[in-house]
């Protein structure tokens, strides 16, 4: 891993990313893993260039204001770089596994909005504060929690959706929920995750400006490259 980030970062990507669950996604379920805020503290003293977070951060595994807290320190050891990830959290094998408790989605959800302004309390007091701007990255696509949300708190969206139409209509109501209480939407900067075979202009036309490519072991950074020299063209 360490090795497929520090090559990725001297092909001058602008973001690396990695997930935070205890358990793989797919494949094995019990494969090899390891838990992603170590990895983002190694990523921090490792890399040189690129922004990094975790894509996203689940609420859930921990207090709101320790997340402040690893959030600044692991800034500072960037170098000012770090992305501060957060969603509400879905994977239940993590919960019942990890002993914390699931509940319902709704509860998750009220449990982020929540958290944000204590989040932000926090950073406020810690001395020092994040060296860099540390902008606040929400992953999800709930109309009716998750993207106000994005609208009220966040610097950076992810859409977890491969639909084009539907990334479009979440935008269109981001944008609206920015209007209703009077913020910039473009102060919010649109990300998707993708795979290695996409048309990078289909996803400018609905409005996606930074393209996560999405991979694992072995990892294969031909694609990578392809969409980096796409990007210059």
């Amino acid at each position: 891993m360490q090795a497929a980030w520090q090559a990725a970062d001297s092909m001058r990507v602008d973001t690396l990313w990695v997930w935070d669950h205890f358990y793989p996604l797919y494949g094995d379920p019990d494969e090899t893993h390891f838990e992603a805020w170590s990895l983002l503290a190694a990523m921090a003293v490792t890399t040189r260039r690129a922004h990094f977070g975790a894509m996203v951060s689940c609420l859930s595994y921990r207090n709101p204001d320790l997340i402040a807290d690893m959030a600044r320190t692991i800034d500072h050891l960037s170098g000012g770089r770090f992305i501060l990830g957060l969603g509400a959290g879905w994977f239940e094998r993590d919960y019942d596994e990890y002993g914390y408790t699931f509940g319902t989605a709704g509860e998750r959800l009220a449990a982020l909005d929540e958290a944000l302004p204590r989040i932000k309390s926090r950073l406020a007091k810690l001395n020092p504060p994040p060296e860099g701007s540390m902008p606040l990255l929400i992953g999800g696509g709930g109309e009716k929690k998750t993207l106000p949300m994005v609208a009220k708190y966040a610097q950076m969206w992810n859409s977890t959706s491969s639909d084009l139409a539907e990334i479009a209509q979440k935008n269109r109501v981001i944008d609206r929920c920015c209007a209703a209480i009077g913020r910039n939407p473009a102060e919010i900067e649109r990300s998707a995750l993708v795979g290695p075979d996409i048309d990078p202009n289909e996803y400018l036309a609905v409005g996606i400006t930074h393209l996560i490519l999405t991979s694992g072991h072995p990892f294969d950074l031909a694609p990578l490259q392809r969409l980096l020299d796409l990007a210059q063209d």
